[in-house]
């Protein structure tokens, strides 16, 4: 699906996604991935579906300067449980789950009003 373009060339946001991709300012992108202000990120969660998922992975984001996470599942709504995410409880990182194609328009919309916020997005290894 496609999505509307910005006007503000700067900012990093989703131009389109599909089941297998994301696309970001136009380029392509077919690993899970975070998305912020600061650019694009191959996340170490890229390979790995939903079940695979540890508290380090969140860890990893809760290093960055945040003040919501966007979680994308992909297709489905699925939950992460509340152990896993504890470090972004920690880091005061908000956190809202939702499938690929609400992350991407919160996202843009968040972004485009200057917002701290990362969307991490899960691609999972087709099978």
């Amino acid at each position: 699906m496609k999505l509307h373009l910005n006007s503000d060339a700067s900012l990093l946001l989703f131009t389109g996604y599909g089941t297998d991709h994301v696309l970001i300012n136009g380029q392509r992108h077919e690993a899970s991935l975070l998305l912020t202000a600061a650019g694009v990120e191959v996340a170490p969660w890229a390979g790995l579906d939903f079940g695979a998922l540890t508290a380090a992975h969140f860890e990893w984001v809760a290093r960055r300067e945040l003040d919501i996470l966007l979680l994308g599942t992909g297709a489905r709504l699925r939950f992460p449980h509340p152990s896993l995410t504890r470090s972004l409880v920690d880091a005061r990182i908000g956190l809202e789950v939702m499938d690929l194609g609400a992350l991407c328009r919160t996202y843009n919309i968040l972004a485009s009003e200057g917002r701290k916020v990362g969307a991490a997005v899960l691609i999972e290894p087709a099978g």
